[in-house]
């Protein structure tokens, strides 16, 4: 059985809407942050010396970071669904989304969060990481143009950018970029979406209705 070890509030939802998605058995073991630090526990570091969320167990099998997870879980137990066949023309453009997620998107999205923690002391950096913000989110609104989902249909591409999307609203920039705005009120809408939700517990980045 697949096992999803869940951190609330964390970035391993996308992981139970994934499954959600696919309608693949599985189970949830749930860690929660410590109130003060909200850094994750020190159980998780039993499953994988990292301590992180993100991470599922399968047999013998550990997987961690959400691109490979989500990749690992659609191979295995997707039956074909939710990506491009190996051998079309699509499928490495939705193999870069899984690797840009995390690897590009997010990073002056985090530097923005704990950049401003420094007050003053970080403003000399402000200008650098807005203009990478505005680059990564530009390209993101570029390639939602005249498209629902990133793929043209939904795949775990959608599910694997989706964090980005909802930090994006976090930070109060739908204004600028409504073609993610749209994304992520769609994505949010589906079911299997709300499903996890109900599965995984409080998610800050949710749906606010």
């Amino acid at each position: 059985m697949l096992v999803v070890h869940h951190l609330n509030d964390s970035r391993s939802q996308r992981i139970l809407w994934l499954l959600e998605e696919l309608g693949a058995p599985y189970e949830i073991k749930t860690y929660q942050r410590d109130a003060t630090t909200r850094l994750a526990p020190p159980e998780l570091k039993a499953i994988h010396p990292l301590g992180k969320s993100p991470v599922v167990t399968e047999g013998d099998a550990t997987v961690i970071e959400s691109g490979a997870i989500i990749d690992y879980i659609v191979r295995h137990h997707g039956g074909g669904k939710l990506a491009p066949a190996q051998n079309s023309k699509d499928y490495d453009a939705y193999q870069q989304w899984l690797h840009y997620a995390e690897g590009s998107a997010m990073l002056p999205l985090m530097l923005f969060m704990y950049v401003g923690r420094l007050g003053e002391a970080g403003a000399p950096l402000h200008p650098r990481i807005e203009s990478e913000i505005a680059n990564h989110l530009g390209y993101v609104e570029g390639a939602l143009a005249g498209r629902d989902w990133l793929m043209g249909e939904f795949s775990a591409a959608d599910i694997q950018m989706s964090f980005v999307g909802e930090v994006t609203g976090a930070f109060g920039r739908y204004g600028a970029y409504p073609n993610i705005a749209a994304w992520v009120k769609r994505f949010q809408a589906r079911p299997a979406y709300r499903k996890a939700l109900e599965k995984g517990g409080p998610y800050n980045m949710g749906p606010k209705d």
